[in-house]
């Protein structure tokens, strides 16, 4: 039985960090591509038919808007990704990366049930298709260093440093007004 490739399609989005292209199957986000990356380079095929109405890219560059304005810390888009079960399951951990922190590869090895394969979980991340929707991004050397990045060390620092602010508006703002003390007059009795 054979199988037929799914029909992608594609579109190009600017954001803060590049004009990226966004590549999707009808089931799902396929890929995320940084600039001078064409689909072709980064093995998408068939080659995607420009569609930038087509309602999951539509979607996925709504949520990419939000998260660059600061007012999205995690993405529902539907995946289609394409991988090696390996592959599929370090992705696929990174979305469980909690927004604004960072792991390591050994950290992210370890909660795969495999801790001595951090070399092959950077070489997965590497491969992420679908960057800032699945957020290697978040994950950095055992040092603390950061370490490849297909968009380029400068954006992934940009990204941290992105989401280090919206972490602070988000979570250092009191969520309601705080009321000033209400400030009472004592009842002096006159004499």
């Amino acid at each position: 039985m054979t199988q037929t490739k799914p029909t992608l399609h594609s579109t190009t989005h600017p954001t803060p960090v590049g004009l990226l292209t966004l590549v999707a199957s009808d089931r799902g986000l396929r890929a995320i591509l940084w600039p001078k990356v064409s689909p072709q380079r980064a093995g998408i095929s068939p080659r995607p038919r420009r569609d930038p109405d087509h309602p999951i890219l539509r979607r996925t560059a709504q949520q990419l808007d939000e998260y660059f304005a600061g007012s999205r810390t995690s993405f529902d888009v539907p995946l289609d990704l394409d991988g090696t079960r390996f592959q599929l399951a370090a992705w696929r951990s990174l979305a469980d990366i909690p927004f604004a922190t960072t792991t390591t590869y050994g950290q992210q090895a370890a909660a795969l049930g495999i801790p001595r394969a951090a070399r092959a979980v950077g070489a997965a991340n590497g491969a992420n298709p679908v960057c800032i929707v699945l957020p290697c991004h978040r994950v950095i050397g055992a040092n603390g260093s950061l370490t490849g990045f297909g968009g380029g060390l400068p954006v992934k620092q940009w990204l941290l440093d992105h989401e280090a602010q919206m972490a602070r508006t988000i979570f250092d703002e009191p969520q309601w007004p705080v009321r000033q003390p209400v400030q009472t007059r004592l009842s002096m009795p006159v004499a």
